[in-house]
């Protein structure tokens, strides 16, 4: 026989075998669906977040909060001082009349905090945009001297809450790893668990495809292939469930920040693929674990 044969004999064997013991089966599958749900999820969110993180790394400004009271010379000669190093690639001046209505504009919930005062509630700030290639001692020599001068009251740099949120993602990829890993232990314990019994139940069969000379390949094949496309099955699963849920939380959370960053893209195919695949190899790998050490149909098993 051919391996294509043998292929194809396998994978029919294996498709009655789990029709004939679907619940079983069904176990394994969801298992495996649940620990690769679960992984893919922390996937999706954490390549979302770290796609905002690149873009925001891209527009790094530092921007300067003035004292009230300072004067348009002062003012002048500050955005001289700011623009001069080569690696700073715009200003960018926002009164506190502008400033209020960026923020109104940004928050139309809280756009009352900002009405009615006496005194501007926005202080006027000068924004820096820089590149991030800038040499390091040149940068935060840069910044200490804005800070060290009368006219600023507050020195903010986007790189501090950016330093933030790569170490936040990094948080969501470890626990979204480690969960993952083990869940997918678990699903391989629980298929390696229905491929043994599957052997067990199939022992009469199995004793007299020996007595006719069936080949120890011959005869596991069909539970490797049955491991496998439980697998696939939980894989294909896990990506289904995850788009649902994907496009669930996106329309929810759509006028949320926290919605916006975490959901604005699905995975890629080559992600998807990926998950597919490891939901069958954690399926091939259970069955050949399961029966690494079974005699099947002999009677010492």
């Amino acid at each position: 026989m051919r391996l294509n044969q043998a292929a194809s004999y396998f994978l029919r064997e294996a498709a009655i075998s789990l029709a004939r013991s679907w619940k079983v089966s069904l176990l394994a599958v969801v298992t495996i669906a649940v620990s690769l749900f679960i992984g893919g999820a922390f996937l999706l969110v954490s390549t979302n977040l770290a796609q905002w993180v690149e873009r925001w790394q891209d527009e790094t400004r530092v921007t300067v909060y003035l004292e009230p009271g300072a004067s348009p010379e002062a003012i002048a000669a500050l955005r001289q001082r700011m623009a001069a190093p080569a690696w700073v690639l715009s200003i960018e001046e926002v009164s506190p009349e502008e400033a209020v209505e960026r923020f109104q504009g940004a928050f139309p919930s809280l756009a009352d905090l900002v009405e009615d005062w006496e005194e501007d509630p926005l202080p006027r700030s000068i924004s820096a945009r820089f590149d991030t290639a800038a040499p390091t001692a040149e940068l935060e020599g840069w910044l200490a001297d804005l800070a060290a001068d009368a006219t600023i009251d507050m020195v903010d740099d986007d790189r501090d809450w950016l330093r933030q949120l790569e170490t936040l993602v990094a948080v969501v990829r470890g626990i979204g790893l480690t969960l993952g890993l083990v869940l997918l232990g678990a699903a391989i314990f629980t298929i390696a668990s229905v491929i043994r019994l599957t052997a067990y139940l199939y022992r009469d069969e199995i004793s007299v495809m020996r007595l006719v000379g069936a080949t120890e390949f011959f005869i596991r094949g069909p539970f490797y292939a049955e491991g496998l496309l439980q697998g696939l099955l939980g894989g294909l699963l896990a990506v289904g469930g995850l788009y649902g849920a994907y496009r669930t939380a996106a329309a929810r959370t759509a006028d949320s920040l926290l919605g916006a960053m975490a959901t604005p893209e699905f995975l890629g195919w080559q992600a998807l693929l990926l998950l597919v695949l490891l939901g069958g190899a954690a399926g091939l790998g259970g069955a050949i674990a399961s029966l690494r050490r079974e005699k099947l149909g002999s009677e010492e098993s």
